[in-house]
């Protein structure tokens, strides 16, 4: 063999080993999006993109005309509190009527009920006919859709992606999709409501219905043959309640998810008082801060859509309810707009993981009999223990001021993910046998050789 044959095959061994590298690197990215391989999660990827932008704007413009109307950390606690109490009241009962029926007409009937709030609201606003019993009502009929909305959208997810190995995925990619949604809508709102009137970004909101409720008609779903339920709406209940309850890492979970939602995440209503009182700003002031908050939950969520394998997250939990809770605190002292928007960014993160990762380990662990119930019960957990987090919140900022408050709610955070510390060891312990038979980490050998016996 002459040198210039040695010298063409060394180059073209290296040819090949540099391409095989730059697949193998894409093959290792590839994985980040996999869920999007499925036609019915891409078609709802691209109708909630655009909804939930608008879902935001409502959110800060709502806060924002409760404000404008009459300047009350009190009412804006209310009003969050009428908009969140009906999910408390009624999860566990939608969590049952979500096993019975057909979740995608579910769907169908939430989403566009949801769009006839909206342009209801932006009716009102836009001919300057709206009042505070008149949010508040609209805020508490938004109030009972959600309370179906939440648990059919979370259980149809596992239809949609129809691979339970996908599903952690489909549920991170969701996430980073809500969070670029509150990164953009928030600060949209702000513009739209310092140039002209929160009344068009309701309007915004109620037309973004549109693409969500056509990606739902686009869908090809398998249905399952139907079963007529044997039990009783009542006895379905008291099912969905024991295996909560019975269950110590979902019931531990939820314990913290709730928490979190009572003491953390109701610190969003107060964001007007922090913009106006604590940084002597308006409405673009607000829009700005709930970017930040957007921009580090975005950042979460995309970290949470690299990873492979729900392996790992029962540790995230109490590390993300920590960090929510240093950047509430931290948050509560600044009186600088950049120091202010920097700790939003660490609060967004820290909140986004731990209702991600929550999120995951729970599809992940229930049956699918009883998905229904058991994300009611999450339902519960996230919307329906901020409507009293609100309430609370608004009298405390009321009585001690808006800084004190989010300092204390950061503070009970942390206690929380201490608590949660320690209940870890038992958690994971009770979590292996699932994650056995799920083939998320492998049996000990002597089980695989029984089963190998059997066969």
């Amino acid at each position: 063999m002459t040198a210039g044959t040695e010298e063409t095959d060394s180059l073209k061994k290296k040819t090949e080993a540099g391409t095989e590298s730059v697949a193998a690197k894409r093959r290792d990215y590839s994985h980040a999006w996999r869920a999007l391989w499925h036609r019915n999660f891409r078609l709802y990827f691209g109708g909630q993109s655009i909804s939930l932008i608008g879902t935001w704007m409502t959110r800060i413009a709502t806060a924002w005309l409760v404000y404008r109307l009459t300047h009350s950390a009190l009412l804006l606690g209310a009003a969050s509190f009428t908009g969140q109490i009906p999910a408390f009241l009624l999860a566990p009962f939608a969590g049952v009527v979500v096993d019975r029926v057909e979740r995608r007409t579910l769907l169908l009937w939430t989403q566009s009920l949801a769009m006839v709030q909206s342009l209801l609201l932006a009716g009102l606003t836009l001919s300057g006919l709206i009042t505070i019993p008149e949010i508040f009502a609209l805020a508490a009929f938004q109030g009972l859709i959600n309370a179906f909305d939440m648990p059919g959208r979370q259980s149809f997810m596992v239809q949609m992606v129809e691979s339970r190995n996908d599903l952690q995925n489909a549920i991170a990619i969701n996430s980073s999709m809500v969070n670029l949604a509150r990164l953009l809508g928030p600060s949209l709102a702000g513009l739209i409501i310092a140039a002209s009137s929160e009344g068009y970004c309701f309007l915004i909101d109620g037309l973004s219905y549109t693409a969500v409720i056509a990606s739902l008609l686009l869908m090809r779903i398998h249905r399952a043959e139907a079963k007529r339920p044997t039990a009783s709406m009542l006895e379905q209940l008291h099912e969905g309640w024991s295996y909560v309850s019975q269950s110590a890492p979902i019931r531990g979970i939820l314990t913290l998810f709730a928490l979190v939602s009572l003491m953390g995440w109701p610190f969003v209503v107060l964001m007007p008082v922090f913009a106006v009182k604590v940084l002597h700003g308006g409405p673009n002031t607000m829009g700005f801060l709930m970017g930040a908050l957007g921009v580090g939950a975005l950042v979460s969520a995309l970290a949470l859509v690299m990873r492979r394998s729900v392996r790992g997250l029962t540790r995230v939990l109490p590390m993300a309810a920590a960090i929510f809770g240093c950047g509430l605190i931290a948050f509560g002292f600044s009186r600088v707009m950049w120091l202010s928007m920097l700790l939003m960014l660490v609060a967004g993160y820290g909140m986004l993981q731990g209702l991600t990762a929550t999120n995951t380990v729970i599809q992940t662990l229930v049956d699918e009999q009883m998905r229904g119930r058991v994300m009611s019960y999450y339902t519960a957990a996230f919307v329906g223990m901020a409507p009293f987090g609100s309430l609370l919140a608004g009298a405390m900022a009321h009585w001690i001021g808006a800084p004190l408050t989010v300092m204390i709610n950061g503070s009970v955070c942390i206690l929380g993910a201490v608590w949660f510390w320690t209940q870890l060891p038992r958690i994971r312990k009770d979590m292996r046998p699932i994650y056995e038979r799920l083939g998320i980490i492998p049996a000990p050998p002597e089980m695989v050789v029984e089963s190998a016996g059997r066969q």
